[in-house]
């Protein structure tokens, strides 16, 4: 029986794409200067990851082994272009901006490597929630990072948030720091790779936090055999 909790939970949190498997830190390092650029391309990789997964779970029991890696890459490559198409009807602004990284969606190891390791193998509800979760998770590591650098770097959040949702988001920038310009590295591909560190450390010591109150409640385990001493009467 598949277990939904756990699928979210490793989409979110204990396998998540950018800060466990890190994986697709190209796009994740180049186009998070903002969060309206890491919302837009957390979004497209979100459609991406779950169409192509639940594509694949509806056809793993009819492609052979010899196809089934080009015909996972197809799929992919065949959504990434129907996203491609509509960022460029609806949010083209968007897509200029984004540019190479949109129609780069389909190399991103994360999206392969579900279809693989997940889809081939489920059936279709499973792997639209793998899909959907484990893009969540890259998202929300996405807009984080996007967030953190905008203010640094332009001391603003939601700035030009109107390139992906219209004219109503034209008055949603908040100016948090009052100034013109901030920490120019920070909006540079050396503070991506920093802040990118600080959030992958930040991960890592919650986990040694709840690991160490587990282990305080239920004691550590013991590695080994164990000696077992029976008494009485055997028949």
């Amino acid at each position: 029986m598949t277990d939904f909790s756990t699928i979210s939970r490793e989409g979110l949190w204990t396998k998540n794409a950018a800060l466990v498997q890190l994986l697709g830190l190209c796009p994740l390092l180049a186009v998070t200067g903002s969060v309206v650029n890491a919302l837009g391309l957390g979004l497209a990789t979100m459609l991406v990851l779950t169409g192509s997964n639940i594509v694949v779970s509806l056809v793993r029991n009819r492609v052979t082994d010899v196809i089934r890696l080009p015909a996972f890459v197809m799929i992919i490559a065949a959504f990434t272009t129907c996203t491609e198409l509509i960022m460029k009807a609806f949010t083209f602004e968007l897509y200029q901006i984004l540019g190479i990284f949109i129609p780069l969606i389909v190399t991103n190891c994360t999206i392969l490597g579900r279809a693989e390791a997940f889809a081939s193998k489920n059936s279709v509800l499973p792997s639209a929630l793998d899909g959907f979760m484990m893009a969540l998770g890259f998202g929300l590591v996405l807009v984080v990072l996007g967030a953190i650098r905008e203010i640094l770097g332009y001391g603003t959040l939601f700035a030009d948030m109107d390139l992906l949702f219209g004219p109503v988001a034209a008055n949603w920038e908040i100016d948090l720091l009052g100034v013109e310009s901030g920490l120019l590295i920070a909006v540079l591909p050396p503070g991506a790779f920093l802040v990118a560190g600080f959030l992958i450390a930040l991960k890592n010591l919650i986990d040694q936090g709840v690991e160490k109150r587990r282990l305080a409640k239920t004691g550590p385990v013991v590695a080994g055999s164990k000696r077992v001493r029976t008494t009485g009467d055997i028949s």
